[in-house]
């Protein structure tokens, strides 16, 4: 039969499926299945590639390539990714590159970068085996194969095989991909000539997903589930109808909230739950500690949010471990900026009730990060990248600072009559008092709470703390109204004095910055936010499990009634207490169901505490002479 004009030309320009093309007209009958279209017409200003890239030990790696149409001698920009790679280019179905990008790229696609994207093994469209946080080959991996090898493999194979690179790459990306950006750094390819983690996954277990100083977070069951189930698609996970404050607490013990859902047979869960104590199972796997021992090859940019709510404790500790090696303070920087976890990444203008001035993360990006990667990766001028660069909050300006911390330390101390003052209490014996109930545990954000709702879980490390400070288990020390601003640079490190009647027990700190009773404009001039007056802001928040006071790795009984030293850092801040504010300190023994409840009754693993250990304890917080509970302020003057 032969083809109208018309039906050649739409048959040759893919309009229509092969099938249509060979009658001029459909029947009734005619099968309406296509075999696939293709989203990228003839129009579009993009290259998409899928690659499946091969390891060492033969396993395949899917892999999409980026770019503009004539792109050439480009650098290419990297993420190895454990969220699906073909999603990450995929933002829309435009024809125009930066609409299929997120955010921080589009800057680089715009500028012949070639973007490449890949799962990591045992996710989504990639072969093998998905270990968490796959442990670099040595003592706890005996395969040959980690994260860094796979780093290796690919940047050798892209470098070969992109004819429009330069031979130069850059790795970045935030979370787990910080993490695999900073695995790539261990014994780097010759390619690799720039790196930006940011806020990384370092050490589980001090400070970033699972646990914090030996308490566990809640939070992370359900992602845990999702990322270990069907290739990481298993998303739809069973749970009741009622909030995570009333589901975790019925279901009595962590343990028996897994068992009730049926995750106990997860391999990762199992790794969790048989290890609660900081062991080697968790010291080799620190990628800190692991840096720390390699010579720094890579320049490298530390990013990270001054409120990040997964992931705050990573990027300081690199920064801790590897700018020693940085023998002209020139290839290793940090930066903290005043967003939530991955808010480099995104919008910048506000974080829950807090207004910067203008988009903070894009300014970040265009005018610090990208010119750190043209330089390395194009050839750029020095951009003289400051060794750090941290965001003010409270005056809303950037500083840029020769070392990290910048600020001296400067004792706060807890005083009479819930008082904080910078002299040093004299008295022979002075605490304040409160009973934790196991069974009435202090909540994180006010109820109901759905830890997998976006905007409760983003912004919560910056949710006024006046729904909590009046509660009885919550004590509250406040300096007077401030006539002077104190600046802080730094991570506040705690100092507590304390006894429970029990036999174990938690710590929670919070400082806090508590704004004047004052009121703006606001709301009528139509102005869309939060009022601030007399707002609590947690400007750091951290928990201690009283069981590790002697040893992360040595877990004990508490003494009943005995004052001991819990000593822990907050996170990393660069903050100002304007003059009319007060600095807060708030103390309580629980933050649920984010950290797993505490039994206060010693039991060799708290997963699997029993109801019948769950008591209430009287908590003593000492402020006397013999020992003077406090904080030290890191202020910059």
């Amino acid at each position: 039969m032969k083809l109208s004009p018309l039906m050649l030309a739409l048959a040759a320009s893919s309009l229509l499926p092969a099938a249509y093309a060979a009658a001029d007209k459909v029947t009734p009958m005619t099968p309406d299945g296509v075999a696939s279209y293709n989203n990228i017409r003839p129009e579009a200003d993009y290259i998409k590639r899928v690659a499946m890239v091969p390891m060492r030990d033969g396993t395949k790696l899917y892999t999409v390539i980026l770019m503009k149409k004539g792109t050439k001698n480009a650098p290419i920009l990297l993420s190895r990714t454990p969220y699906d790679a073909k999603g990450s280019t995929a933002r829309t179905s435009s024809q125009h590159i930066e609409e299929l990008v997120d955010a921080m790229d589009i800057e680089y696609v715009q500028d012949n970068y070639i973007r490449v994207y890949q799962d990591i093994r045992g996710l989504h469209n990639s072969e093998g085996d998905y270990v968490t946080n796959r442990p670099m080959v040595g003592p706890l991996n005996n395969t040959g194969i980690d994260e860094s090898t796979d780093a290796y493999d690919t940047i050798d194979w892209l470098v070969k095989n992109v004819a429009e690179t330069n031979g130069k790459v850059g790795i970045v990306g935030s979370s787990y991909l910080g993490f695999t950006s900073l695995m790539a750094e261990i014994n780097p390819h010759p390619a690799l000539k720039a790196a930006a983690p940011q806020s990384p996954m370092v050490d589980g277990w001090m400070g970033d997903d699972w646990f914090h100083n030996g308490a566990f977070r809640n939070v992370n069951l359900g992602y845990t589930i999702s990322q270990s189930t069907a290739n990481g698609t298993g998303w739809g996970i069973a749970k009741e109808p009622m909030d995570d404050y009333s589901r975790f607490l019925a279901a009595g013990s962590t343990g028996d909230f897994i068992k009730k859902w049926g995750y106990e047979n997860y391999p990762f869960i199992r790794k969790l739950t048989e290890n609660p104590a900081y062991t080697e199972f968790w010291s080799l796997q620190a990628v800190d500690k692991i840096l720390a021992k390699e010579p720094l090859k890579v320049p490298t940019m530390l990013i990270v949010g001054q409120w990040d709510q997964e992931d705050s404790y990573g990027a300081p500790a690199v920064y801790k471990a590897i700018e020693p090696k940085d023998k002209n303070n020139d290839k290793v920087s940090l930066v903290i900026g005043p967003w939530r976890h991955s808010g480099v990444n995104h919008y910048g203008y506000k974080l829950g009730a807090l207004t910067f001035t203008g988009d903070t993360a894009k300014e970040f990006r265009v005018k610090y990060m990208k010119p750190f990667f043209d330089h390395y990766l194009k050839g750029a001028p020095d951009p003289k990248t400051p060794p750090v660069l941290t965001y003010a909050t409270g005056v809303n300006q950037w500083n840029e600072s020769s070392q990290w911390p910048m600020g001296e330390g400067k004792k706060i101390y807890l005083s009479d009559n819930f008082g904080l003052s910078f002299d040093a209490p004299k008295a022979k014996q002075a605490f304040d008092d409160y009973v934790s109930d196991p069974a009435k545990p202090v909540p994180f954000i006010p109820r109901p709470i759905s830890m997998d709702d976006s905007s409760q879980w983003k912004p919560w490390l910056v949710h006024d703390q006046r729904f909590v400070s009046s509660r009885p288990d919550v004590l509250v020390y406040s300096t007077d109204v401030l006539d002077k601003p104190v600046h802080i640079m730094g991570a506040p490190l705690v100092n507590l004095f304390a006894s429970t009647s029990g036999s174990d027990g938690d710590w929670v700190v919070k400082l806090v910055d508590v704004y004047p009773n004052t009121t703006s404009e606001g709301h009528s001039q139509g102005y869309v936010g939060q009022e601030m007056t007399g707002f609590e802001l947690p400007v750091g928040i951290e928990i201690f499990r009283g069981r590790y006071v002697h040893g992360f790795d040595k877990p004990a009984a508490l003494t009943p009634d005995k004052v001991e030293h819990y000593q822990f850092e907050l996170p990393n801040v660069d903050h100002v207490f304007l003059p009319g504010h007060k600095i807060m300190v708030q103390v309580q023994s629980s933050l649920f169901p984010l950290y797993d409840r505490n039994p206060q009754t010693y039991v060799d693993n708290i997963f699997w505490a029993k109801p019948q250990d769950y008591k209430k304890a009287t908590i003593k917080v000492h402020h006397d002479a013999k020992a003077p509970s406090n904080i030290v302020l890191p202020i910059a003057e």
